[in-house]
């Protein structure tokens, strides 16, 4: 391909990446990798430069602190935290909001805050029980809090070690290890105090998905049936005998040699052996019997004969970020045979869906609720398929190890700090301690790591590359500095934070951090002064991203827990956006000088 128009081929694949993130249609990891694959069929790099961004050693840190990360959960510490903040006892939900916020927070800095989110929120849907509001109210500040305490340390969020990363292959200095806690605590504390005073009356006061469905005390009993030989139900259909029609019980199966006929059971001749499941209540099964339609024990013929009945509980769980289930169609998780659960309602995107989900496919993000007999929920959780909203999940803790895991993360701060080894290198170390130290199954190892997350960064790292190697990025730099015009350093660091924080909430915040760091510090560079503040602008904005539900994994979390509205996110995290453009164009300038 011709020199002259490389650069605008990459523009374009750059817009077609972007337009690709807003859309959602593909998975952002992927339409990342096929962007990088685009540029090496096209010519535009060869396979060495893209394994060349591959060797940057951000990611592998992100995916070392992803395994600590798991370590401190698996071993009870951050749910040990949370059930310290149930404890709170009678105090104002404001006190309690800010209680909760500052300790998320404070973990936040030193552990990946999407595990931190997922494994609080049961517990602070319990809390906001506790102090009698609804959830709706804790659940957003969980999330931004989260956000807001990842920024004030170098391993608190993935978006501050990449930034370093692509910033350093530009030739800045590395940051340290507590360098931007300067500028990330006292927005930390400007957030909490804004949640505290104002963020909290512009959050709704909604319900959860299972307080939405009518009368669910009505689904108390699932009740399996068997037919029997010489019954007289033999070659009639359920909708002829019209057991659904007597009382308030409901057909969920029919199976025939362990293969459920689905759709096909109202309407199929029953045979010898068939086993029906029905949805009832207790009185309604004891009317059954009464009727002579079911039978418990004795000598003489009978029509249906019971094989179980078992106590069921209605149960909202979340699909996580590491669910197997995340992609798969309902109707080939086989809920009702190999767990004995049924789907009632799924909650994605403010829409609850009702009805035949079997050709549903599920994201990440999606509330199921559903029946069935509590041990069924205990291994969907414990196998970490869902994550329980209306109950903590049950898992066998190691907490005789935590203080192994404890030790590795202090160790990586400690060493980070007096410079003992270089951050990659201490990520790995404390990795591999908390393996070999038990605190951690090796399938553990690799559930934990966020993939998705990893190949997001390597391929937005090629697209990166592609940018300086064309002059991409000098065209883009040129642009903004014609459009701006005369504007000084500190109203250009204003801009380019309006800039990034914009498009975080409409991309990655890991894609937005790789995108604008090397246009920034193109942009420093032709003002004259120095790349670090505009490098700062860029990892703060990309982390606090408040306004929408999908510029980050924890937003988008708690989007579908909490049953909140698009809106309820742009009325809350507009305003705190403006907040923090305001306080971080006025502190980053003071705290690293344009001109040192």
């Amino acid at each position: 391909m011709p020199a002259e128009f490389a650069p605008y081929l990459v523009l374009l694949v750059l817009a077609g990446v972007v337009a690709a993130f807003v859309a959602e249609r593909t998975r952002v990891e992927f339409v990342a990798l096929g962007a990088a694959a685009f540029l090496v069929l096209s010519g535009v790099l060869d396979i060495g430069e893209v394994l060349a961004a591959f060797a940057n050693p951000a990611p592998f840190t992100v995916a070392c602190m992803f395994v600590l990360s798991a370590a401190l959960e698996r071993t009870g510490m951050i749910e040990d935290l949370g059930n310290r903040m149930a404890r709170i006892g009678n105090v104002s939900p404001v006190r309690t909001l800010v209680v909760m916020m500052a300790a998320v927070a404070g973990l936040s800095a030193f552990v990946n805050n999407t595990p931190v989110v997922v494994a609080l929120t049961p517990l602070v849907i319990a809390l906001a029980h506790k102090v009698g509001e609804p959830s709706s109210r804790f659940l957003i500040p969980l999330s931004y809090a989260a956000i807001m305490g990842g920024t004030a340390t170098l391993i608190g969020t993935s978006t501050n070690l990449v930034v370093d990363g692509v910033a350093q292959a530009s030739g800045l200095a590395p940051f340290t290890l507590f360098e931007v806690t300067a500028i990330g605590l006292p927005l930390t504390a400007l957030g909490i105090l804004y949640m505290a005073v104002v963020g909290r009356r512009l959050l709704p006061a909604r319900d959860t998905l299972s307080e939405l469905l009518p009368d669910p005390g009505k689904r108390q009993f699932l009740a399996e049936v068997l037919v029997p030989l010489g019954s007289p139900l033999i070659g009639k259909t359920l909708e002829e005998i019209g057991l659904a029609s007597k009382l308030e019980v409901r057909v969920i199966d029919l199976v025939r040699d362990n293969v459920s006929l689905g759709e096909a059971a109202e309407t199929t001749p029953l045979a010898a052996g068939d086993r029906i499941l029905l949805r009832t209540r207790a009185q309604d099964l004891m009317a059954l019997r009464a009727a002579g339609d079911l039978v418990f024990g004795g000598e003489e013929a009978h029509a249906l004969e019971p094989i179980a009945a078992r106590r069921t509980i209605l149960m909202e769980g979340i699909v996580g970020p590491n669910s197997r289930w995340v992609g798969r169609k309902v109707a080939s998780l086989n809920l009702l045979r190999r767990f004995g659960v049924s789907i009632v309602a799924i909650h994605r995107q403010n829409e609850n869906l009702r009805g035949n989900f079997d050709d549903t496919r599920l994201r990440f993000g999606d509330t199921l609720l559903l029946e069935g007999p509590p041990e069924a929920f205990k291994q969907l959780f414990d196998d970490q398929f869902l994550i329980g909203l209306t109950a903590p999940t049950v898992r066998p803790f190691r907490r005789d190890r935590r203080g192994i895991a404890i030790a590795a993360v202090v160790g990586v701060v400690l060493g980070a700090t007096f410079g003992i080894l270089p951050i990659p290198a201490l990520a790995l170390l404390a990795a591999t301690l908390v393996v070999l130290a038990g605190c951690l199954e090796p399938e553990d190892v690799f559930q934990s790591v966020r993939w998705s997350i990893l190949i997001l960064i390597y391929g937005m790292l090629a697209v990166g590359v592609a940018m300086q190697k064309t002059g991409a990025a000098a065209l883009l730099v040129d642009f903004i500095l014609g459009i701006a015009g005369d504007l000084g350093p500190y109203w250009m660091l204003a801009l380019l934070y309006l800039v990034t924080v914009a498009l975080t909430e409409v991309i990655s915040h890991n894609a937005t951090g790789i995108l604008m760091t090397p246009i920034v510090i193109g942009i420093a560079e032709q003002l004259g002064v120095d790349p670090r503040p505009f490098v700062v602008a860029v990892m703060v904005a990309a982390s606090n991203g408040y306004a929408t539900p999908i510029g980050y994994q924890t937003n988008t979390f708690v989007y579908a827990a909490g049953n909140y509205r698009f809106r309820d996110f742009i009325r809350v995290g507009v305003p705190l956006d403006l907040l923090f453009w305001v306080a971080a164009s006025l502190l980053i300038p003071l705290i690293w000088p344009f001109r040192p």
